[in-house]
């Protein structure tokens, strides 16, 4: 069923990058890759480089704008929050949602979570669920016990569409930033099993429409690796996506796996 969901590779550069240097970088990456045809590529900076980011990317088919996060809040006396109409207001189209530093720095609880996608889906915004593992909670057994709790508290009670347009981003927290990686089983393992539970939150013919990304220290080495598991549609990628060059080499890895 794999090949019936489009191939996805997302760029999150999180507190790195200020918008004067997204012109060169573009300009880097667009050289190296030429053409966007069988990979959607969603490129997520901060959000002061989003307005440039936009400008830019305005006439570039394939390539689409995320944000990192999302007010759960319409608007009002929420300073220093953003909200969707602000993300929609530069074509933003993708926002990242409980990315684990947001829930492990910052405290953010899956009913939060669940608050922020139903805000983005109101605002035609599709979310990009992080869901992940620590150490401690793997080596005590508990993984799918974990992501079973963050995929139903996260994403129970929307509609078949809004979950069909909803990407899930398995990213085990112990792998992040860390240069460790599960085994491609393991990986593959976890991404069957959020397919399964995507199951029992819609339906078997929804859950097979939901793009599974794997995220955690992915690198031009092993991103055909995961990309052939029948469950990883895709990969989000931190630190190697700074340099324009290593994301278009994992773009191009995408592109042919």
């Amino acid at each position: 069923m794999s090949h019936l969901r489009k191939k996805v590779i997302a760029a999150n550069w999180k507190m790195n990058m200020t918008a004067s240097e997204v012109t060169a970088y573009l300009t880097n990456f667009l050289e190296e890759i030429k053409t966007v045809l069988a990979v959607d590529v969603i490129l997520i900076p901060s959000f002061t480089s989003l307005p440039k980011s936009s400008e830019l990317l305005a006439l570039i088919p394939g390539i689409y704008l995320g944000a990192q996060n999302i007010s759960s809040h319409d608007k009002g006396a929420f300073t220093g929050e953003i909200s969707a109409a602000m993300l929609r207001d530069l074509f933003v189209r993708y926002v990242l949602i409980g990315h684990s530093e947001r829930r492990h720095l910052f405290g953010e609880t899956n009913d939060l979570i669940h608050a922020k996608i139903a805000i983005a889906h109101r605002h035609e915004i599709r979310p990009i669920l992080c869901i992940g593992e620590t150490l401690e909670e793997r080596l005590a057994g508990k993984e799918k016990q974990v992501l079973e709790q963050q995929l139903r508290e996260a994403l129970t009670g929307f509609s078949l569409e809004q979950l069909a347009n909803t990407i899930v981003a398995y990213e085990p927290v112990w792998a992040i930033g860390t240069g460790k990686t599960p085994t491609l089983d393991q990986a593959e393992e976890s991404h069957l099993f959020i397919r399964s539970t995507l199951a029992q939150l819609s339906n078997s013919t929804t859950a097979q429409k939901i793009r599974l990304q794997y995220g955690g220290s992915v690198t031009p080495a092993n991103t055909r690796e995961f990309l052939s598991a029948p469950n990883i549609d895709g990969v989000l990628v931190g630190s190697a996506s700074l340099d324009p060059r290593t994301f278009a080499q994992i773009f191009l890895q995408a592109q042919h796996a």
